[in-house]
């Protein structure tokens, strides 16, 4: 993997000859980072420490580490070899640090950093400075990101009404409309449209062509005063459409914290969307939908107007959803049917084995007992082995809907349906 190891040092606060490093010789982008520096008795700082007996100072064995940890920090995971733009590293502190050996003039020092935290405003790393076989230095880094101004293009367009926070790269031919407002450190990509009154969190991704923020295609929209509001850490592949609201909705499309909408999905007016759920590829939202944290909606699935997707639900790829998909469960189908409950999903989510336990134990009284809907309930209810947060959620998600729920199991004929996830 090639880096542009100048432009990276450049997002350092520090010049010439404060570069210590020559080569990257391992590279496990946002893992570790191992880099060489070749100690040389020209360097600059052996002019005073010490004359006679050269020794690189601890501090100039430090600063070695945060450059190799800029390199390792500011690598873009998505374009391997590239950099993020409109970002740099500053060093904050240093904890644990141990000097055991001296490092001299002729001495190469392999530079090894690994990453132990990271969020948006900072980070920690172990770094250890090695010759040979010998461990010279080790450390904890405690680094802050800094952000440069907005970044836009020269052919994007943006309107002098946006509000653009720090950090923030706007890529070419993209547009940002009037009543914009963007984040923190959000990236658009080649030819997006953002638009309308529509207010963005920090760390959103918008990629080449996506459409986020225009009109709602309902007929009965004429033009009022909508809103269209995104959270934060929002991933929008190539091609994604989100529409604003309608006055008959209230107005308002919106989507919360940490969701992925894959190529071509689309979200209509006046949905809303909670936090943690994946979209697949063309996966397609009617107006006044809702959908509930930690869902997932696979590839080509349509979901009617007015209709709920549960908490952590799966719906299976090409699925056609006319009524409420119960939350916790798997629903496949052109004609969606209920196979039963998301025990995959929930897993991955780290769900207790005691509450997956008393989830099956309410889906067996839903699905499988032959009692009618109110009957299960019932008992779902009474048996008090089933009492938890997750099942009082699915029985007042089966209560509140509006268009009805999906009960509907696959015919006994039917092949199984494998499903992958």
């Amino acid at each position: 993997m090639s880096l542009d190891i100048p432009l990276v040092l450049d997002r350092l606060s520090y010049r010439y000859p404060s570069f210590l490093l020559d080569a990257v010789v391992e590279h496990e982008p946002g893992v570790r980072i191992l880099a060489v520096k070749n100690v040389t008795v020209n360097e600059e700082y052996f002019q005073g420490h010490f004359p006679g007996t050269p020794l690189m100072p601890a501090v100039m064995m430090i600063e070695s580490l945060v450059q190799v940890a800029t390199l390792l920090l500011l690598s873009n995971g998505d374009e391997p070899g590239h950099m993020t733009p409109g970002k740099r590293v500053v060093l904050r502190g240093v904890d644990s640090a141990k000097f055991r050996r001296q490092v001299l003039p002729g001495d190469r020092l392999d530079l090894e950093v690994t990453l132990k935290h990271r969020d948006t405003e900072s980070a920690v790393v172990r770094g250890f400075a090695r010759t040979g076989e010998h461990t010279v230095a080790e450390a904890d880094l405690l680094l802050d990101f800094e952000y440069d101004a907005v970044e836009i293009h020269e052919t994007a367009i943006v309107h002098s009404g946006a509000v653009l926070g720090a950090g923030t790269v706007i890529g070419p031919h993209a547009v940002i409309g009037q009543g914009v407002r963007l984040g923190e450190r959000c990236r658009v990509g080649a030819s997006a449209v953002i638009d309308g009154d529509t207010e963005i969190g920090d760390d959103c991704q918008f990629f080449p062509f996506a459409s986020i923020g225009l009109i709602p295609q309902d007929l009965k929209f004429q033009g009022e005063h909508t809103r269209l509001v995104i959270g934060h850490r929002n991933r929008f592949r190539e091609g994604v459409t989100i529409h604003r609201g309608t006055r008959g909705g209230g107005g308002l499309t919106l989507i919360g914290d940490d969701n992925v909408f894959m190529a071509y999905a689309h979200v209509a007016h006046d949905c809303v969307i909670g936090d943690h759920t994946i979209f697949g590829n063309g996966a397609a939202l009617a107006g006044h939908v809702v959908v509930e944290d930690d869902a997932v909606v696979s590839a080509y699935t349509g979901v009617h107007q007015f209709c709920r997707v549960g908490r952590r639900a799966f719906i299976g790829g090409y699925s056609k959803l006319t009524k409420d998909a119960l939350p916790y469960g798997r629903t496949v189908g052109i004609r969606a049917r209920i196979y039963d409950l998301n025990t995959i999903g929930l897993r991955r989510l780290e769900c207790p084995p005691e509450t997956v336990a008393k989830l099956r134990g309410a889906y067996r009284y839903l699905l499988q007992s032959g009692l009618n809907v109110s009957q299960a309930l019932e008992r779902i209810e009474r048996d008090e082995s089933l009492t938890c947060p997750e099942v009082d959620h699915l029985l007042t998600f089966i209560r509140t809907s509006k268009r009805g729920v999906n009960f509907k199991r696959p015919h006994k004929r039917s092949d199984s349906v494998e499903i992958e996830e």
